[in-house]
């Protein structure tokens, strides 16, 4: 059993995140440690995969380099609302073959097989094609209380890109574009046996966490025992046991704070419960409140500094008047003076990555 102090836990957790110092070298690498990248186009400030990336790799990044990974070198495919590494996508297959494991979609597949043979031999005479761009020709209708009711060609297509038919050639402006996966995912890649593919997901998990909870390393569809990966350690002051990944206890020695504005989006701040247990951190995403019952903002970025979270920086890019526009630095104790310089230095690193002015700080 290890014995982890609370400002440990929290520097493996940062580190594996790659939200220390020790910068990765580029995208490829970026999402192999972290395993995948949230895609959301809310762009209050920017997208999420970009601010995410941003995030680890600094200035240098642009979203052209993205762009070029996933539609031109093919290292990057997206996947299930993420970005993942193509070499990763044997590990996916298994999961890819099994969908939809529910009964309702399955079922609407089965009786709407006339229209994904449709779909498929579009792609195939035409594509590379939009959702938009596909006739509705379903035989029975998708219903759902959201806002995919109806939308039947969009609803085969996301189907059929989870069960691995179809794939994401690429996106923009308007949205996804869609291509048979033959033409997107390149021939070659190996087959790994279902169980070594679950593994390998799941410590590949804990890589990214750093430290977790048992139950939020394996997925219902991954026969797995968590507390075979990694080593169980109980952390000072928090309740329970979680696991550690033996890499990064190796890497605790070399722990190099910076400061961070994170994407509400961020697997750091994702799951709720953690970050209040290792970090006594209290964060909400408000963008769906009611303005009057905001505390710190529709789309309020937490600020890191070293190992702990310090404020929520409350902004919007407005990108027409060419401005980082900053209403509030929320401070959750009183920012010392060199902790305000470093907050005040990343809100005007990431007005430059944007290519806008700070206004308002």
């Amino acid at each position: 059993m290890r014995h982890l102090t609370a400002v440990d836990a929290r520097r493996i957790a940062v580190a594996a995140q790659l939200l220390d110092d020790h910068r990765p070298a580029g995208i490829v690498e970026t999402i192999y440690a972290l395993t995948s990248v949230n895609i959301d186009p809310a762009a209050t400030i920017a997208p999420s995969a970009d601010h995410i990336l941003w995030s680890r790799l600094g200035w240098p990044y642009q979203h052209a380099d993205l762009v070029r990974a996933v539609e031109v070198d093919r290292d990057v495919f997206e996947w299930r609302g993420a970005y993942r590494i193509m070499s990763d996508l044997p590990l996916l297959r298994h999961e890819m073959a099994a969908y939809p494991r529910y009964a309702q979609p399955r079922e609407w597949l089965r009786v709407n097989e006339s229209f994904r043979r449709e779909v498929l031999a579009r792609l195939r005479d035409e594509g590379p094609l939009r959702a938009a761009q596909i006739p509705d020709t379903a035989q029975v209708s998708w219903r759902s209380t959201g806002w995919t009711h109806s939308r039947n060609s969009t609803q085969m297509l996301e189907i059929l890109v989870a069960n691995g038919q179809v794939a994401v050639s690429s996106r923009d402006a308007k949205g996804r574009v869609f291509d048979l996966a033959e033409r997107v995912y390149p021939a070659g890649l190996p087959d790994i046996p279902p169980a070594d593919a679950a593994r390998e997901r799941v410590e590949r998990r804990l890589g990214a966490l750093g430290i977790a909870r048992a139950k939020a390393l394996v997925t219902a569809e991954e026969d797995v025992d968590p507390a075979t990966v990694g080593e169980e350690a109980v952390v000072d002051g928090v309740d329970g046991t979680w696991r550690v990944d033996g890499a990064a206890l190796e890497r605790l020695d070399g722990f190099a704070p910076r400061t961070a504005l994170l994407s509400p989006m961020d697997a750091l701040v994702f799951d709720r419960e953690r970050l209040q247990a290792l970090f006594g951190y209290e964060y909400l995403l408000e963008m769906y409140k009611p303005a009057a019952q905001r505390r710190w903002g529709s789309f309020a970025l937490p600020i890191l500094h070293g190992d702990r979270f310090v404020g929520k920086l409350d902004a919007k890019t407005d990108r027409r008047a060419g401005v980082l526009r900053v209403h509030a630095v929320h401070e959750d104790t009183p920012f010392d003076t060199a902790t305000a310089e470093a907050v005040d230095a990343e809100i005007a690193e990431l007005a430059r990555w944007l290519g806008v002015e700070v206004v308002g700080r």
